[in-house]
């Protein structure tokens, strides 16, 4: 055997052992996040205190609940949650700031601070399009994740300021999807016709869907099916046909 023959083996050694160390990832270096999910929950003054406490207590448990749960972690990279209030064109309040849901004890302190959190105003209009474009730049303070998804809950159609459509000619809705969680009680004047509104208006990009909660004592059933929807992996874009159903 010639004096390159010879060389051989050990250059396949090399080689193998180059790729090797190229598919372990390095010591320390995070799972990337697959999925920046914002909450932006509706504090108008078309919501009570009562409806306040059933819509954060709501998503509070619906955080809670095994089968979400199951739903965050049913793959290695995490999930970024955060959560915010709105109501009048210049109040929006982050609730729960980025928060990487890499352990079940991560997800039991965000619905911990969200279940604690008081709410700061009682008496300001429904400003939806001033509140997404709140949410769209506070993207720009989350984890670089593969996904990201900013949810609307609501009682009511915008009334203050620009509205969604509007709201969605800024660049910096490019990449997010808007869902919807539509509270439909139908107490006021302003939610008749509230479930066209946030098909027509609200629900934006790829694989946009909405909840639909038959007053506040169904948010937390409502919250918990749509949660289950958007942090499950492998259904990411489809619908089960029970959660359409009760939707």
């Amino acid at each position: 055997m010639g004096q390159h023959g010879e060389h051989r083996p050990l250059v396949r050694f090399c080689i193998s052992a180059a790729l090797a160390l190229m598919l372990v990832p390095m010591a320390g270096q995070a799972a990337p996040c697959r999925l920046a999910l914002l909450l932006a929950l509706d504090v108008s003054s078309s919501v009570d205190p009562e409806e306040d406490k059933l819509q954060r207590g709501g998503l509070a448990a619906a955080l809670r609940s095994p089968e979400v749960a199951r739903a965050f972690f049913a793959d290695d990279a995490p999930v970024a949650l955060a959560a915010y209030e709105w109501s009048g064109q210049s109040h929006q309040k982050v609730v729960l700031d980025w928060t990487l849901i890499d352990h079940p004890d991560a997800l039991l302190r965000a619905a911990d601070t969200i279940d604690a959190s008081q709410r700061s105003a009682t008496t300001l209009p429904t400003a939806m399009g001033h509140a997404l474009r709140f949410g769209a730049t506070y993207f720009d303070q989350a984890p670089r994740c593969d996904a990201r998804t900013l949810d609307m809950a609501g009682d009511g159609q915008n009334n203050e300021g620009f509205g969604p459509l509007t709201a969605y000619d800024d660049p910096a809705f490019a990449g997010i999807t808007v869902n919807g969680l539509v509270v439909n009680a139908a107490d006021f004047e302003g939610e008749i016709g509230l479930i066209g509104f946030y098909r027509r208006e609200v629900l934006h990009g790829p694989g946009a869907f909405m909840v639909i909660a038959t007053g506040f004592a169904d948010f937390e059933r409502a919250m918990r099916a749509k949660l289950i929807r958007e942090v499950s992996p492998a259904t990411l874009g489809a619908l089960p046909r029970a959660l359409e159903r009760n939707g």
